[in-house]
């Protein structure tokens, strides 16, 4: 009932369709109810006096019954299947939404198939349990509650010795219950690990087969596949001695009542009619027994997977507006860090006590060994994280006090690896500024060095490059992602690892249009190869989470620190790959 509880809200928009839906199911499960009465009547009335014009009026009575119930049973499966479709359309939206709205930190912490599967598998069995199981579980009540108020009228002492073993089912079902929805919680978890292999493997195909490691891949596979079997067979374990114990413990009830009804019958206290038309109840109270039983073990399996859901929904983003968050107002990119230090776990510092000062117009290259914290300080400016201690302001304004859509807005970020989406070349640039005009788009793709080999492919801007961008080059790619930078016209830019992956003739033409892309703007690059930062405006050289050398690149290099050496390292380097 928890599950539906927390569904309720998603159903308030469709109550009306609901409450439809739901009387529907009564007045098609309580034509169920119909046949044992009139069978009475046909044994006690009909066939003892022959009375044919009561025959005739049973007749006429079981169609027009049948017909209605036909009409309900449409009713109730139209209206139920459009109020779950819809109510779970819009929880896949809200699940959607929410995870925008996460925090960087959510997603890296996590599988990206453990996420899909939250919006895939787990609505899907919250859906089985909003249409199927709700008209199974209303349909199924009705009958069981009817049926019992007709033992009661029919015969009150043989109605008692039925409900008897009510208890030992509902107890049989509560111990099941439990240990089904332990088993579905695993069962769930099994399915986002093979998600997470089969989504893990397609993106990394060419590695796969680069070290002709598809066998193991297969087995990593298969070694998933056998664990979400194991779950599988756990569960369905649990749902088939489920039904054998209720049907059993209502085969004793069913027992008991042919004994005592027969002698009753035999006696002459009660009419065969009535002992078959009560047998007839009795077996209509088993069966909805059985299904609800089949029932809940779903209900179980559904409220696992929507406390996957809704656990997502309650998952509150750990970087947020504050309270009387402020708009950003246009900025011109006077980054200031002011003693800044910053931990992703505690006790484990990336950054401390960093300060730095970047001026509109110019460019601040950032080097250091590998986990230096450079990518950190490129992540603490658009507020992917908040600093643990210290200061970030741009033009004097605190970053933390401004609404983070609109800081983000006004910065723009050109990554080491370029993801562009499944669709055009004009609407991945345009995802810069969807109000851009077709003449502002191609204006930025030539100023990325994009526009020529754009117009060489088969339908020009039109064209669709694939899934990532899978249909280009790594060069191509990168610079669409700067015809999309160029096209947002962001007040700060960072530009991390940019041109890392490329070749030289790639480099050149990209370095061009990143050289276009920084004039003016308050511009940040992350890089490891050094010779990309010599013309840079100032060089922060990082270590161990600290700033320990700052100058250019002649005041650097002629100082004989860390940065010599390691620009020393990467020409002797070169030199040696070059022999």
């Amino acid at each position: 009932m928890n599950v539906y509880r927390r569904l309720f809200r998603y159903m308030r928009p469709y109550f009306f369709r609901v409450i439809a839906a739901f009387f529907c199911i009564i007045m098609a499960a309580l034509a169920n109810l119909y046949v044992p009465w009139v069978l009475k009547d046909v044994i006690d009335d009909v066939l003892t006096a022959k009375n044919m014009d009561l025959l005739n009026i049973i007749a006429v009575g079981i169609v027009v019954v049948f017909f209605l119930r036909g009409i309900f049973f449409y009713g109730q499966n139209y209206l139920m299947s459009y109020v779950g479709q819809r109510v779970i359309i819009d929880l896949r939206e809200a699940l959607y939404r929410h995870l925008q709205r996460l925090s960087l930190s959510y997603f890296e912490s996590r599988r990206i198939g453990t996420i899909m599967s939250y919006i895939t598998n787990d609505v899907t069995a919250l859906q089985i349990a909003m249409v199927e199981n709700v008209i199974e579980v209303v349909t199924e009540s009705a009958i069981l509650i009817g049926s019992l108020c007709a033992m009661f009228y029919i015969h009150w002492k043989l109605s008692i010795l039925t409900i008897i073993t009510l208890p030992m089912v509902a107890q049989a079902m509560n111990v099941f219950g439990k240990k089904l929805r332990i088993a579905s919680g695993v069962m769930q978890d099994k399915i986002a690990d093979i998600t997470s292999v089969l989504q893990e493997t397609v993106l990394a195909v060419r590695v796969i087969k680069s070290f002709a490691r598809e066998d193991y891949e297969i087995e990593r596979f298969n070694r998933e596949n056998y664990h979400n079997f194991r779950a599988q067979m756990k569960t369905a374990q649990l749902l088939a001695l489920l039904t054998p114990i209720i049907e059993f413990l209502a085969a004793i009830g069913v027992t008991v009542i042919i004994w005592y009804g027969g002698r009753e019958v035999i006696a002459g206290n009660l009419t065969a009619g009535t002992l078959i038309a009560f047998l007839i109840y009795v077996v209509n109270i088993s069966n909805p027994i059985k299904r609800l039983s089949r029932s809940y073990g779903s209900i179980q399996r559904a409220a696992a997977a929507a406390e996957r859901v809704f656990g997502v929904l309650e998952t509150e983003p750990q970087i947020k507006d504050v309270p009387g968050a402020v708009i950003l107002p246009e900025i011109q990119g006077t980054v200031n860090f002011n003693k800044v230090s910053f931990e992703y776990k505690p006790g484990e510092k990336a950054l401390t006590e960093v300060s730095l000062t970047a001026n509109p117009g110019q460019v601040v290259a950032i080097v250091g060994p590998s986990g230096a914290g450079k990518s950190t300080i490129a992540n603490l400016i658009p507020r992917f994280y908040d600093v643990t201690d210290g200061l970030i302001t741009i033009d004097g304004i605190d970053i933390k006090q401004v609404a983070i859509k609109s800081l983000r807005l006004q910065i723009g970020i050109v990554p080491q690896e370029t993801i562009l989406f499944n669709g055009t070349v004009y609407e991945n640039i345009l995802y810069g500024d969807l109000d851009a005009t077709k003449e502002q788009v191609v204006a930025a793709a030539k100023a990325a060095n994009a526009h020529k080999f754009i117009m060489d492919m088969p339908d020009g801007y039109d064209t669709s490059i694939g899934e990532r961008g899978t249909k280009l080059s790594g060069g191509q790619r990168q610079r669409i992602a700067i015809a999309r930078a160029i096209l947002k016209n962001p007040r700060v830019l960072i530009l991390d690892e940019a041109t890392s992956a490329l070749d030289t003739e790639s480099e050149a033409l990209v370095q061009d249009a990143l050289d276009k892309l920084m004039l003016g703007r308050t511009a940040f690059i992350i890089a490891h190869r050094l010779t990309t930062v010599q013309r840079a405006n100032i060089i922060l050289v990082m270590d161990k989470g600290r700033i320990v050398e700052t100058g250019t690149h002649a005041v650097l290099i002629k100082a004989g620190g860390l940065y010599s050496k390691l620009y020393q390292a990467q020409f002797d380097s070169k030199d040696k790959v070059s022999g």
